[in-house]
């Protein structure tokens, strides 16, 4: 296991089956991605999906990538796919 300083959390931009996009942090992106697919997932994806990864970028701690998701989630929907499209990194 790596030491708490080399722990990088990701801060994700999903779209969903229905069009609908979804914004989470994982420490792991590709099991939280599977978890997200199987049903298992945040409550507001399952029954949406499958799901794919828009966008992503990652954070040195948990604090850094939650204030991140918070910011993406307050954006609207048409900033935060011009952003994935980008394919940006950092602020807009």
């Amino acid at each position: 296991m790596l030491p708490p300083s080399l722990r990088r959390w990701t801060v994700y931009l999903l779209r969903c089956a229905d069009g609908t996009l979804y914004t989470g942090i994982a420490r792991n992106l590709e099991r939280r991605l599977a978890q997200h697919n199987s049903g298992r997932g945040a409550r507001y994806t399952r029954g949406r999906g499958p799901v794919q990864v828009l966008w992503s970028e990652c954070r040195r701690s948990q604090g850094a990538a939650l204030r991140r998701e918070a910011e993406i989630k307050s954006w609207k929907k048409v900033k935060k796919l011009q952003w994935a499209k980008a394919g940006r990194k950092g602020k807009p």
